[in-house]
């Protein structure tokens, strides 16, 4: 389906996702499935009262156009079934692929992984958890310091055929205070590369045109400004940062 007719074709539901926390569906346009959240079953959170999470999912994804890293499937506004919502295309994983995961202590992988935490599992068990050690997984821990995201947990981070990362559940991202929760801590205190440098330096430049403008019909002016002000100080600092603060550093379940 041309991409034009996304926004207008009819949007028919086919199932609901009963796991999220907020009212999510399964529907198609045409021959394209989708997930569509609509704004009226958000549930307002103590840290983000004002809802707009749908707004927050499509700026998401318009700072990952602007990254070029394509780390956020299609994702617009329209109107649905049940008023107007988030719409964002489905993404087939694959099944013997992943991105993060739990294995005892004693057996993280050599090469290839990063350790983030050691913990107790419920049978008294040492386990780790780890994330994969790849450009794609980078590129996503970066764009996760950007948008502030309050909730990468492992099942948010979609592992497709090829090697590809996509992120998906935002909208818990871009408070104005530091809210950074994630899983994809494995690289504290590692340069920056030149690609990922780049990526952000095209960011700060599209919050002074068009990204600026799209953003400013869904965040507050106070939102963007923290935006522009973690580029920079990603930008400068030159390496992934550690946690800091006194919130959580990882969310709440992992997966």
């Amino acid at each position: 389906m041309p991409a034009s007719d996304l926004g207008t074709a009819e949007l028919t539901l086919t199932g609901r996702i009963t796991t999220a926390s907020n009212a999510t569906f399964l529907g198609s346009i045409g021959g394209a499935a989708v997930v569509y959240k609509p704004m009226a079953g958000e549930k307002p959170l103590w840290d983000f009262p004002d809802g707009f999470l749908a707004h927050r999912e499509v700026a998401a994804y318009l700072v990952s156009e602007t990254l070029g890293w394509n780390i956020v499937p299609r994702t617009f506004l329209r109107d649905g079934p049940l008023g107007e919502g988030m719409v964002q295309l489905w993404q087939h994983t694959d099944p013997e692929q992943t991105a993060v995961d739990l294995v005892a202590a004693d057996d993280v992988p050599g090469t290839g992984w990063k350790e983030v935490l050691e913990g107790e599992d419920q049978n008294g068990r040492i386990v780790a958890l780890i994330h994969e050690d790849t450009p794609a997984l980078r590129r996503m821990a970066v764009f996760d310091v950007l948008v502030n995201n309050a909730d990468r947990k492992g099942d948010h981070i979609l592992a497709m055929g090829g090697g590809h990362r996509y992120g998906v559940d935002h909208g818990l991202t871009f408070h104005s205070d530091h809210k950074l929760r994630t899983v994809l801590w494995g690289w504290i205190g590692e340069e920056l590369t030149a690609e990922e440098r780049e990526g952000i330096d095209r960011v700060l430049e599209g919050l002074q045109g068009k990204l600026g403008s799209e953003l400013a019909e869904l965040l507050t002016a106070e939102e963007i400004a923290s935006l522009a002000a973690r580029c920079a100080r990603l930008r400068s600092a030159g390496q992934f940062p550690a946690p800091s603060g006194g919130m959580p550093a990882v969310p709440w379940p992992l997966f």
